[in-house]
């Protein structure tokens, strides 16, 4: 593995998005996510089944492993397969392996982690290339996660807005979705990020602010950017961007942050959730 921060882009292949060897790619919607059989991915990634499951991540965004045992080696081990992997400062991860992150809702709670739609770690000046999150413990109904094509919705605006769009650069803080805890944490106070980015491996536009973490726009007064972000938090999770995944037990889903966004449904009060996820690192976006 590379010793820098992520790996290094791969470009896309352009191949067809069934022209798959190792794999079995089944689509979930026709704006993103696809179920993917026949892996194990305690045996880990490498070669020609690695490149097959960069390529269906690059074509689908989104992509469900059901019924994947993992250890926290074994899922540390995945997620280093793509780039190294991020530890965050809001929220504790296991005691022995900090890069996995617990996002954990107990019986009796009401409040629910991540209830906005959301790219992770914004925040950062690199923010992330990619998040895998492992079911380990799921309520018997409710707890889906949707996700949002951020690839069409750039795409479903008018050519005046992109040109509006292109060149403006969003802030972003972690003050905004973690409150008092980003005082007290080794995180950059405000950081900018093109309000449309560039895909490093596709080369596609998307849309890349969000209502979690984006703060404003710069050279903007919060009176002049909010209509412009407001209008854009509304049109990036119409329902023709979006799928929804139900979860299953052992179930991992892996999506790219560079091109999506995801909000957790908290419809599931009385029952316990349990995940597991780590964060890939990404580059500066452009």
């Amino acid at each position: 593995m590379a010793s820098a921060d992520y790996l290094p882009p791969l470009r896309h292949d352009g191949q067809a998005t069934d022209d798959y060897k190792l794999i079995t790619v089944a689509p979930v919607t026709g704006s993103l996510g696809a179920v993917i059989s026949d892996v194990d991915l305690s045996c880990g990634l490498e070669g020609n089944l690695l490149a097959e499951v960069r390529r269906a991540l690059l074509n689908h965004l989104v992509l469900v492993f059901p019924g994947q045992e993992l250890s926290a080696e074994q899922l540390i081990a995945l997620g280093a397969t793509f780039g190294s992997l991020h530890v965050n400062p809001f929220v504790a991860g296991l005691p022995d392996h900090p890069e996995i992150m617990q996002i954990r809702s107990e019986e009796n709670e009401t409040a629910r982690f991540a209830g906005r739609w959301h790219s992770d770690i914004t925040w950062e000046t690199r923010p992330s290339m990619g998040s895998l999150l492992h079911a380990r413990t799921i309520p018997p109904y409710g707890g889906d996660t949707l996700f949002a094509n951020m690839y069409m919705a750039c795409e479903a605006l008018t050519p005046t807005m992109r040109r509006v769009l292109n060149g403006l650069q969003a802030q972003h803080t972690a003050f905004q979705g973690h409150g008092r805890a980003a005082a007290f944490a080794d995180a950059p106070e405000v950081v900018t990020h093109p309000l449309v980015r560039t895909h490093p491996e596709t080369g596609r536009k998307a849309l890349f602010v969000n209502e979690y973490f984006t703060c404003g726009i710069q050279g903007m007064t919060s009176d002049e950017s909010q209509p412009i972000l407001d209008f854009l938090f509304r049109h990036m999770v119409r329902t023709e961007f979006t799928c929804r995944i139900r979860w299953s037990e052992n179930a991992l889903v892996f999506w790219d942050n560079r091109c999506t966004q995801h909000y957790a449904a908290n419809d599931y009060p009385g029952d316990k959730r349990l995940m597991w996820r780590v964060t890939i690192n990404g580059d500066k976006p452009y």
